[in-house]
């Protein structure tokens, strides 16, 4: 899996590219050989100081564009989990307006290209006799070790987070609701682009974590969070894990959780008018902490970011540290690749 996972020391990710060219494998992750070389860091926590090389996906070259827009990239390495797969990396992403759908791409690197899956979308927004929405979006893919599988974490509609399985990350068997704003506080109107990783809470007897996105009637979205020993039944913390006034932003979103130096931190986008930057905040190994470290990645104002960069994911690729992300102003952007 090319995403660091939680649990690991992030400094093993964050080499410059491995002299052998080699990488091996612990956990389905991809992790430079002890003979790479470290890299600078100069983002806060650690970090690699990502730049923007180019884009990787823009919707009006692709056969499945019902809307015109793309949002929130999940990529994940998959050479070490199938026997035959369609690339060494598939790419997961999703127009958000109505009919949405998840769509996949698929390529042998992180710096592309990538080629889109000819069946898109793999899940549409309606599944008999599961559910009928307006639409479904904001795919997360984790790798499930212990059952060899991919789950699928999407919303439709905005209220509700769903949960759907695959062996071969492509053809998925639906499962259950896993989130909605009926599990919070009175008053939430949103629970949705979610994201779930590893990460052991021994006192919450947890083994997995889950990053949201949670909006209420006074319209300001802030970060929630949940946890998990299954990733199928979830409690969920009934105060944000970080609130839009942290940072001085109207909403936040789009979360993604790191690990470096036995702490967790995360990465998420302000809205443009904010900033439109990617922050960071610190929440330490049991979560208790709220250490907001400031800006991650800043967005640039000329294309194709535009002010604007959100959703990330990372992964390596034979020891350079990755980031995909949303380049672009909201549901008018591209699916673009920053490197370490």
């Amino acid at each position: 899996m090319p995403e660091p996972q939680p649990g690991l020391d992030r400094r093993m990710f964050l080499r410059a590219t491995a002299v052998s060219g080699a990488a091996l494998t612990v956990g389905g992750l991809a992790i430079p050989s002890a003979s790479a070389t470290p890299s600078a860091s100069a983002a806060p926590g650690g970090f690699p100081d990502y730049a923007y090389v180019r884009t990787l996906l823009t919707p009006s070259q692709l056969k499945y564009n019902p809307t015109g827009e793309i949002i929130f990239p999940t990529i994940r390495g998959v050479y070490d989990k199938l026997a035959n797969p369609l690339g060494r990396y598939y790419l997961y992403y999703a127009p958000h307006d109505a009919p949405g759908g998840i769509c996949l791409a698929y390529g042998n690197s992180l710096e592309g290209p990538f080629t889109e899956y000819p069946s898109n979308p793999i899940v549409s927004n309606r599944w008999d006799p599961h559910y009928s929405v307006s639409h479904v979006s904001s795919p997360h893919v984790l790798w499930k070790e212990d059952v060899k599988e991919f789950w699928l974490y999407f919303h439709g509609e905005n209220t509700t987070t769903r949960l759907a399985r695959s062996k071969d990350g492509i053809h998925f068997t639906y499962d259950k609701v896993v989130l909605n704003t009926s599990m919070m506080p009175a008053g939430t109107t949103e629970t949705s682009y979610a994201r779930v990783f590893p990460y052991d809470l021994p006192s919450r007897g947890a083994h997995y974590v889950m990053l949201f996105m949670t909006n209420n009637t006074t319209d300001h979205r802030d970060i929630g969070w949940g946890w998990s020993a299954d990733g199928r039944n979830w409690t969920f913390a009934q105060t944000p894990l970080v609130r839009h006034s942290d940072v001085g932003a109207v909403n936040v979103g789009g979360p993604h959780l790191l690990t470096r130096g036995g702490s967790a931190f995360v990465v998420y986008n302000k809205d443009k008018a904010s900033g439109g930057d990617l922050m960071i905040t610190e929440v330490g190994k049991d979560f208790s902490l709220r250490k907001h470290l400031g800006v991650f990645y800043n967005s640039h104002s000329s294309a194709p970011e535009n002010g604007r960069a959100a959703a990330p994911s990372f992964g390596t690729d034979h020891g350079v540290p990755y980031m995909i992300y949303e380049a672009g102003e909201r549901l008018a952007g591209s699916i673009a690749m920053a490197r370490g």
